[in-house]
């Protein structure tokens, strides 16, 4: 069990904010170069990258279903039953990343060029879906590998393979985008190539590790990869709505930026400039977003409601001093900031104002993310499912309204994303005042 102890949350919490800030270092890494090589390249690039991570999630959306039983099972101190889970995550992982590679590859490529308004851009979308796709089946390791470690408070592994992505992936643009020596050029597609095998790198560490390790015996990690449909049933009816939870909230923003590349490509590019910072914002907030998912199951698994709230307010409030800490740039020096990744100075200005009115919103995040995940922790994911169903519904309506109907200027287009936030806390709080969530049974 996990200690209530600032220390100790903050030693699971760490690890997993360093690593998702590495990996959003993948994203700034691929839109920095991207945009000394091609406005076409950087646009698809981020356009194409957010269909992936779209996908991507949904896949980690059942992670996070093992996360929460693993995590559930050490609180019940029923050690036996995680080798199984881990056994299972691994083969349905294989089924659904098997699935979503197909729709990447024979789907996808005809929805985008009937959808997108520029076909030069789409086109150069499914160039690099083509090669990016396939990260979907290291993915299957590395996510049940993750889940594990996470549920055990181990989060240090994790953060080691994020850091050998995200090197290999510095070094691999350079030389793939824009060649060297007997390398050629490759552009777009050196960028997708480079995160690919970055991704692979990752994968390999995590698998070495995690079979050499004591917890592989203690828990017998390897003795249950097979197939088990009571084991599968039980992952499947925490993690499904978990999985379309991530698939909706991001596809929901992949359409919102196909809605704005038919808005007009400086609105594109300035949006994709605002995308690429964001992912900063979100390095403290999925870490103690993961970390309140294990805390909340743990504590739940050994009957210890009394220390919930403690658990909430403790995350809440280390969340918002790492959010200061990591997205202060987007109050105060938001021009500085995105000039890093892109320095073309016409879109600068707008793109600089856009993300400072938006970073409130990310503030409102930070607070209302532990209550949601709250939820989530507890293994009532179906209401989760409905809470984020609701929200990404009124965020539709509402950026439909404001670039289809209303016509508006990017810059208030971009108040869709207060939107999104306070429904999506708004509801959390409802239900975890009004409804008795502290009794499910997972």
């Amino acid at each position: 069990m996990l200690s209530l102890k600032y220390k100790t949350i903050l030693a699971v919490a760490v690890p997993l904010m360093v690593s998702s800030f590495i990996q959003s270092i993948v994203f700034l890494t691929d839109a920095a170069f991207l945009s000394r090589h091609s406005t076409l390249a950087f646009d698809a690039s981020g356009n194409g990258g957010l269909l992936y991570v779209t996908v991507f999630m949904a896949l980690s959306g059942m992670s996070d279903g093992v996360q929460i039983l693993i995590a559930r099972r050490i609180g019940q101190e029923r050690q036996d039953a995680i080798g199984r889970i881990f056994g299972t995550s691994v083969f349905t992982l294989f089924l659904l990343a098997s699935l979503l590679f197909l729709i990447l590859h024979f789907v996808m490529p005809g929805f985008l060029e009937s959808y997108s308004k520029d076909k030069e851009l789409a086109a150069a979308q499914n160039s690099f879906l083509n090669i990016r796709s396939f990260s979907l089946f290291f993915g299957i390791i590395t996510l049940s590998v993750q889940a594990f470690f996470f549920a055990i408070g181990k989060t240090w592994v994790v953060l080691i393979s994020a850091l050998i992505v995200a090197v290999s992936n510095i070094i691999m643009d350079s030389l793939f985008i824009f060649g060297w020596d007997f390398i050629p050029a490759m552009g777009l597609e050196g960028a997708a190539i480079a995160s690919t095998s970055a991704d692979g790198l990752g994968m390999l560490f995590l698998l070495i590790f995690v079979f050499f390790s004591k917890e592989a015996k203690q828990f017998h990690l390897f003795r249950h990869l097979a197939f088990q449909w009571q084991s599968m049933l039980e992952l499947l009816k925490v993690g499904t709505p978990l999985f379309f939870q991530g698939f909706m909230a991001l596809a929901t923003w992949t359409i919102f930026f196909t809605w704005i590349e038919q808005m007009g490509s400086s609105e594109l590019t300035v949006s994709q400039n605002i995308r690429a910072v964001y992912f900063l914002a979100f390095v403290p907030i999925w870490g103690f977003a993961s970390t309140t998912k294990t805390y909340i199951s743990q504590y739940i698994g050994k009957g210890d409601f009394d220390s919930l709230k403690i658990i909430q307010r403790r995350i809440q409030l280390l969340t918002v001093i790492f959010l200061l800490v990591f997205f202060h740039g987007a109050i105060f020096y938001p021009k500085s900031l995105l000039s890093l990744i892109n320095p073309e100075e016409i879109y600068l200005e707008q793109s600089a104002a856009i993300l400072r009115y938006v970073a409130g919103s990310i503030l409102i995040y930070g607070l209302i993310s532990v209550k949601y995940q709250t939820i989530n922790g507890s293994g009532n994911t179906q209401v989760t499912f409905l809470i984020e169903f609701t929200s990404v519904f009124v965020y539709m309506l509402a950026s439909y309204l404001l670039i289809k109907v209303f016509q508006l200027d990017i810059f208030w287009v971009w108040s869709v994303e207060y939107i999104y936030f306070i429904c999506l806390g708004s509801l959390s709080i409802v239900y975890l005042k009004f409804f008795n969530w502290k009794k499910k049974k997972i």
